[in-house]
């Protein structure tokens, strides 16, 4: 890409149109090698970006999350009066996209104008007050709480509530702004959904993994645990900061990915605390990402290690009791 193409993406916060690379100085034979060959991708109809210096090991959400962006940024300018809403705005946020289809821009028309949908792009006709929406890098966006109703309706609970306990713990609301948008919006279709998840929302989780799953022991009947609990030894010593102690007996730790590092030195570490936990008389049990994929299979494993370190916990048979699920 040459200086004068730079130039025109970076005003248009990225991306480029074919016109944009004629003005540049580039032929039409140019224009077609550099997009069959890669150099170029087409982002949507007649934008184009280049992936030239963008991360090779780039995670697969992170390069998502990049190419979402780009095409918010695409289709703002040619919208015209709309507001990033819906998980576009999430996500702009800064919230996790987990569980959230980003095939697709969402914006909310506030101007006269109709509801539309393409394969890129969705904008939806909704009421949207003035103290419904900020600036974000020169967008108008949902603030964070009616960003966060409006996904939570129109996707699942679960969505809800990893993203109500991610802007829980960075700081970004509160439960009470949460649920007075939940009571201004109560007819919006999905609303139950999302005053569930400000209901059960906890910003002590730390992670995705975290809140589903706080959302699978409570759909399985399981005792509600405390979390990030730090046990100590018997000179008050910290052995380790737990992710949810149940029924004061049973630690459930989380793995998520690349958590303890490469090093053997940091598995040591973990099982050094691990042993501890279990001279103390605490029960240990993880749970990993695929764990969360079988609900049925990880409840019935958390039941029988309760029953084994908690006795009088509640559930003291190997059979899961009836999800209760909330839609």
């Amino acid at each position: 890409m040459n200086r004068r193409l730079e130039v025109i993406a970076a005003r248009r916060g990225g991306w480029f149109t074919r016109q944009d690379t004629r003005a540049a100085g580039y032929s039409e034979g140019e224009f077609r090698q550099r997009v069959d060959s890669g150099r170029w991708v087409r982002l949507s109809f007649n934008s184009y970006v280049e992936p030239r210096g963008w991360p090779a090991d780039e995670p697969p959400w992170d390069r998502a999350i990049r190419l979402h962006t780009l095409a918010v940024r695409m289709a703002n300018e040619r919208l015209g009066d709309v507001v990033v809403s819906h998980q576009s705005a999430t996500m702009l946020h800064g919230l996790p996209v987990w569980g959230t289809d980003l095939s697709k821009v969402h914006f909310t028309r506030v101007a006269s104008g109709r509801a539309r949908s393409s394969r890129t792009v969705q904008v939806h006709r909704r009421t949207t007050a003035v103290d419904e929406v900020v600036e974000l890098g020169g967008l108008k966006v949902s603030t964070v709480e009616r960003a966060i109703v409006e996904t939570a309706c129109t996707t699942s609970y679960e969505v809800g509530v990893v993203l109500v306990d991610a802007a829980l713990r960075m700081q970004l609301t509160t439960k009470d702004d949460l649920a007075a948008v939940v009571r201004r919006h109560c007819r919006w279709h999905g609303s139950p959904a999302a005053r569930a998840a400000v209901q059960f929302a906890d910003g002590l989780s730390e992670s995705v993994g975290e809140s589903r799953l706080r959302v699978l022991m409570a759909n399985h009947g399981l005792p509600t645990p405390e979390l990030q609990v730090e046990i100590t030894d018997d000179a008050g010593r910290l052995i380790g900061r737990v992710d949810f102690l149940l029924a004061g007996a049973l630690v459930v730790e989380f793995d998520g990915a690349l958590k303890y590092g490469d090093t053997g030195e940091a598995v040591l570490a973990e099982k050094w605390r691990e042993d501890r936990l279990r001279e103390r008389g605490y029960g240990v049990l993880r749970v990993g990402w695929s764990d969360l994929d079988r609900p049925r299979e990880t409840a019935a494993r958390i039941w029988r290690a309760l029953s084994r370190h908690a006795p009088g916990s509640g559930n003291t048979s190997w059979r899961v009791p009836r999800p209760r699920e909330v839609s």
